[in-house]
Order: structure tokens, then sequence, then C-alpha cells
């Protein structure tokens, strides 16, 4: 494929609006032509989550005729997005790579990624969750493979709620109840934390109903400070104003010691959580107090969210596309490539059969439930959402506002104008 130097062109911005349509009735999956001879030769990978390097050694293993290499690349937040785009801009980019969710649609809309539709087995597309194979779909075709689809779930310290006398919250009023019995009889303690280096606005505001971004007309609309949004953040302010969670640096030392010594009795994270959780609060002996739970409901009804998620993609100036898409399709598909990662990623994989291999490998035996079946269940009701077309504006300016504002709620308002006007900047029309 021609190497093509574009800036984000507002017709390519503007082609990531059938992102909100996705590939629900499976037309980009049409039956590819397959290469006259099995792909051969050299294929880079890059990747900033962790294990990698030994998938790649076992796909090496595996037969003789493909050699992957792989490049540990720093993650979004560290430069890892940035020296993708120039390497794949200056013709130096790798052949597969790893890119969130949320960061897709801006390396499709930069055209520096290839359609997968025509390079991998012409039903693969087809066996995902709709609402996951949407967050890849563009147009008429896919630009990634979904890895992992990991909801939003809530971890506990069961013991904590025992002695709160309470039960696992079923309903957000519940945990705010939960919440306040914690605080009772330990004024000290929390229930959790509200991180302000890593607010998790955008998939509360999921699982609440909300749609940061839709397209109407051809234009984007967005919506990331709408009712359901600022419901969010006004509850999740109330908790804060009250002292009944902690307002702090999420991943931090602080962090660490207070989930250890009791202060921090839960967080909202992902299913990716499990490792990282038993990584810091296993040296206080906390092994088979902690369990996983799908997020409480706010009506009543149960409703899910992803929280992050990885797909790979082909950049679109790969030298040997055929050969990376038959490494691409074992990473996110074969039990093997699950097997040789091993936990160090607690992977909550969108490609159905493969959690089956995962639950063998995850840390499980650490919490006091089944957190897959707690994964599966989070998993159930995924509303529908779409990442914008440059959401790294979204999110700097989030993480800014969060601190920067008075409430959460001036928070979503000021990102609302922040990522309209960068938007608008860029040359797409805009609605609000």
């Amino acid at each position: 494929m021609s190497l093509r130097r574009t800036s984000l062109s507002v017709a390519a911005l503007v082609a990531t609006s059938a992102l909100v349509a996705g590939c629900a009735g499976g037309g980009a999956t049409a039956e590819p032509e397959k290469p006259s001879a099995a792909p051969k030769g050299e294929v880079t990978f890059w990747s900033s989550l962790s294990g990698m390097s030994d998938v790649a050694a076992a796909f090496n293993e595996s037969q003789d005729d493909i050699t992957v290499t792989f490049e540990e690349i720093p993650n979004g937040a560290n430069g890892g997005y940035t020296k993708l785009s120039a390497a794949i801009e200056s013709g130096s980019g790798p052949d597969v790579v790893g890119i969130e969710y949320d960061r897709l649609p801006g390396f499709v809309a930069a055209e520096q990624l290839a359609p997968v539709d025509d390079l991998v087995s012409g039903d693969l597309l087809g066996t995902y969750d709709e609402q996951v194979r949407s967050l890849v779909s563009f147009g008429d075709a896919a630009y990634a493979l979904p890895y992992d689809a990991p909801p939003m779930v809530i971890w506990y310290r069961q013991d904590v709620l025992e002695a709160a006398g309470v039960g696992v919250p079923e309903t957000w009023d519940e945990f705010e109840e939960a919440a306040r019995a914690v605080k009772a009889v330990n004024p000290d303690a929390y229930l959790t934390s509200f991180f302000t280096n890593e607010p998790q606005l955008a998939p509360m505001s999921w699982q609440a109903g909300a749609e940061w971004f839709t397209v109407e007309d051809d234009s984007w609309k967005v919506a990331i400070d709408d009712e359901e949004s600022q419901k969010v953040a006004d509850y999740w302010q109330r908790l804060i104003d009250e002292d009944l969670v902690k307002k702090q640096l999420g991943f931090s030392d602080e962090w660490t010691a207070d989930l250890n010594s009791g202060v921090v009795n839960a967080w909202v994270g992902g299913s990716w959580s499990a490792s990282a959780l038993k990584t810091r609060t296993e040296a206080s002996g906390q092994q088979g107090k902690w369990i996983a739970a799908a997020p409480p409901s706010w009506d009543g009804e149960p409703t899910g969210a992803l929280s992050g998620g990885t797909s790979f993609a082909i950049p679109e100036n790969s030298d040997n596309a055929a050969a990376a898409a038959v490494f691409l399709e074992w990473l996110v598909t074969s039990p093997e490539a699950i097997e040789a990662r091993g936990a160090v990623g607690t992977a909550y994989l969108a490609y159905p059969g493969l959690n089956e291999v995962a639950v063998s490998v995850a840390p499980t035996d650490y919490y006091a439930n089944d957190i897959y079946e707690v994964f599966d269940e989070a998993s159930a009701n995924l509303g529908p959402w779409a990442w914008g077309p440059k959401y790294d504006l979204t999110a700097t300016a989030l993480k800014d506002a969060v601190t920067a504002e008075p409430t959460l709620g001036d928070a979503l308002t000021a990102t609302q104008k922040a990522t309209v006007g960068g938007l608008e900047k860029l040359g797409l029309d805009i609605k609000e």
C-alpha cells in the first residue's frame, strides 16, 4: 500500500460518522480475496500491553513462514500514539499495532490504517458482539480487530461491607448508602476513591445511558454535558462534598497505601483491574477479601459499559499486510495467544470462547467470587456508544477540567466547550 502523508481532513473525519451505525448488518465482512500462496516474511508488532513479547514469541514458535519482531512502546498517556502516528507518516511504522478504542477513530480519520475486512477470514468480524464490533467499524469497513472488551466493574472489600452491615449495592442509591455505612463504622475510611487524574466519567456516563458522540445529518453531535452525564457528575460531586469518597490521584503511592490500610475499600475499574488490585494488596494479606460486582443500576434495569479496551490494526503502509493479517487474526482469536500472555492483564477477551482460556491463566483464586461470571454479567447489557473523531482533545480537556473547575458538572460543561471548539477548528460541522 502506498504511504499517504495526510493531516486530519474534514472528509476523513466526517467519514468516521458511520461509527455510530457500526457494522451490525455484517456488510463489512465480504469474502476476501485470498492470496495465491501462504503469506510469508517479516512482521513488526508494536504494543504497550504487558506480556505481548511472549505472545509474539509463541506465534513464532508455532510456524515457520512468518517472523514477528516485537517492540514495546509507551502507552498513550506517555506518548505512544504520538510515536506511532509519526512512524506511520515517515514509513517506519509497524505492521501490527495495538490501539485503544477511544483513539482508533483518530487514526482512521488520518487515513493511517488499512481496512482489515479483505485481509482476515470472511466471517470473522461477524462473530463479535455488535456493540464491540461497532467500535472498530467506520463506514463500510472495519479498521481493526477487537482484542478485549473490558466491562466496567466495581471491586469491593467484602469484609468491609459486611462489617458495615450492607450488601453489594445493586443501585447507585444503595452504593451511596454503603458509603455512609462504611464511614459510620470508621470515620477515617471511604468506600472508594474518585480519581482526578483518570476520571471515569466517560464509562460511568455510558453506563447511565449517555451518548457523548453521535451523528446527525453528516454532522457530529457532541453531548458530553447531557442530562445523563450531569446526573452522574452531580452524584459523585455530592459524595465528594460529603466526604463519602476520597478525591485523589489514581494509581499513586497514596492510593495504594490507602487500599492496603483499609482507608479505601472499593475501586470503580474494569475487568483489567484484577491483576493490578492483586499486585497492590496481596502484601497486606487481602487475598480472599475482595469481590467483583457488576455496576449498580440507575433505574433498576442493569446496564453496562466498557472501561477501556484495545484493538489491533494494520497501518495503511505496511510492507507485508498479508502476513500481518495472519498474525493479527492469530493474536485476537487463538487460545495459544491468551495462554502465552498469561495473567498479566486479566483480559476479558472480545472473541467468543476465549474467556474460557483467560479464566485458566487469570489470578481468579485471589478473589472471593467468580470474577469472570461477574464480567459476563457486566457485559450483557452494553448500551450504544461511540468515541469521538479526536477523543484525545476530550480526554485532555476532561482531566484538566476535573482539577480546575469547582464541580464535576462544571468540568463536563468545560469539556463540552473545549471539545466542540477543538473539533470546529479541525473543520468539522458540530451540533450540540
